[in-house]
Formats: structure tokens, C-alpha cells, sequence
């Protein structure tokens, strides 16, 4: 497993998000995700129920890094995405708020 750092890890999610379409997350372990929202990358946890749905947002600290580093190192090297209508709809209500459409 190469070395990565959390810079570097979200350096280079940010660029894979940026480059799929609204409504898309990547999926990074069973329990996080992560999805681009128009102008930054959005950390969340999703329901352990196995329904998806996001329970709640979160920042991706040095704390979570050192905790889940594994994963993330493997998620990015084999990079799993899910079209989720959740947040498509959350995306462009979001845009819809900032008067952009």
C-alpha cells in the first residue's frame, strides 16, 4: 500500500469528484462518504440501516485520517462511486439558494 497523505488524499478526490456528475458520491468505506456539492467536497456518514440515506455531514480531520487512513489509501486506489438522487436534489437546492442555476 503506497503512502498517502490527507492532502494528497483529498487533493485527489476532490479532482475524481469535480469530474463525474452531480448526484454521484464516492463511496469510501460502508459507513462515509463523500461528494462534491458545486464548489467543495462534502464529507458524510450514511445510515447503517442500509438504506443510504445520509445521517450526518462531518469534516475529514487528521483524527478520522489516522482512524480510517486504510481505507481511504485502498478506496483510492480502487475508487467506488454510487449515483445517489439524495444528492442531486440537495445539490441543486443548494444552488437554487445561491441564486446560480
Amino acid at each position: 500500500m503506497k503512502s498517502l497523505t490527507l492532502d494528497q488524499f483529498k487533493t485527489q478526490l476532490a479532482s475524481m469528484l469535480r469530474d463525474i456528475p452531480y448526484g454521484t458520491s464516492a463511496d469510501l468505506t460502508g459507513y462515509a462518504i463523500a461528494f462534491w456539492n458545486g464548489s467543495k467536497v462534502v464529507y458524510a456518514f450514511v445510515s447503517s440501516d442500509d438504506s443510504g440515506i445520509i445521517e450526518d455531514e462531518f469534516e475529514l480531520s487528521d483524527y478520522e485520517w489516522d482512524h480510517w487512513h486504510d481505507d481511504f489509501v485502498t478506496w483510492i486506489n480502487e475508487p467506488m462511486f454510487s449515483v445517489r438522487p439524495e444528492l442531486h436534489k440537495r445539490t441543486y437546492a443548494a444552488a437554487a439558494d445561491n441564486g446560480v442555476r
